[in-house]
């Protein structure tokens, strides 16, 4: 049986101070928060009233959840949270875990470079910078937000990204973008993105010679997951007269430690890094 909701307020707190334009989308939202509530199952009677909906405008809205899988009808016409949601919720747990294995060696590789060093994962046709280590003690630097974004073919994390997919995948992109630049040094041009990603797939990592901002560069390399897959970017923001190309074998040799810890069995990068940050 469904727990009584007489204690269920039908006024959800997350959307007092929203702005979703879209009414189905904040209606399907109030009633997955409903359940998020609950620890057993609903009626549609119960469930409507504490979303504070019409039973009808309920009932259709969660057969659409019940397609995507985001909420399952189970006996006795109750409804509870949907496994899709735990598929969701697993890769955001996964991308979190990448922050924490990562942290400690970003900190790390800041003290060494004294430059900004940023994590970023895809999202879409463009990355999302997730963590990053830098301090005002280092005087001038190239800082990122958390929550930032930018397109992929314009930075070098995003390249990362561009090298891993087939062909269709990145023909597609190139349409849905038109590669739009923001600097002389962009790559706007199919060819010349293609060469660059050519250059990433070579050598395993990337750069961006000014192609999001002048006056910076910066340099990214992969970080994997148990399977091989590419998680995310590790990449060292700088002042364009301050980056330094001995940074790079730093950069992948970190990028490497924190794949493993995340149980990449895959080849890792030279040893020379571990000497250098032993002396410094």
């Amino acid at each position: 049986m469904a727990r009584s909701t007489e204690q269920i307020s039908p006024v959800n707190p997350v959307f007092e101070n929203s702005h979703i334009t879209i009414q189905v989308l904040q209606r399907a939202m109030l009633l997955l928060d409903v359940l998020a509530r609950q620890a057993e199952p609903m009626a549609l009677k119960h469930l409507a009233a504490a979303a504070g909906l019409h039973t009808s405008t309920a009932h259709r809205i969660l057969n659409d959840l019940v397609v995507g899988r985001y909420v399952e009808r189970v006996d006795s016409g109750l409804y509870r949270l949907g496994m899709r949601l735990l598929e969701l919720g697993s890769l955001v747990k996964g991308r979190l875990n990448v922050r924490e294995v990562a942290l400690e060696y970003m900190r790390e590789l800041h003290r060494v470079t004294g430059q900004t060093i940023n994590l970023s994962v895809q999202q879409g046709d463009e990355i999302v910078y997730i963590e990053r280590a830098w301090s005002e003690r280092s005087g001038m630097q190239v800082v990122r937000a958390i929550g930032g974004r930018a397109p992929l073919h314009l930075t070098s994390t995003g390249k990362l990204f561009l090298s891993v997919s087939d062909p269709r995948q990145i023909k597609s992109y190139i349409m849905r973008t038109g590669l739009a630049g923001t600097t002389r040094n962009s790559l706007t041009r199919a060819e010349q993105l293609e060469r660059d990603l050519a250059l990433v797939r070579r050598h395993g990592y990337s750069r961006d010679n000014e192609e999001l901002e002048l006056g910076v560069r910066c340099i990214a390399a992969g970080v994997y997951d148990d399977t091989g897959k590419l998680q995310a970017g590790l990449s060292i923001s700088a002042p364009a007269e301050r980056m330094r190309d001995e940074w790079i074998t730093l950069l992948q040799e970190t990028a490497a430690r924190i794949s493993r810890d995340l149980g990449y069995e895959g080849p890792c990068s030279s040893n020379s890094a571990t000497a250098f940050f032993k002396q410094h």
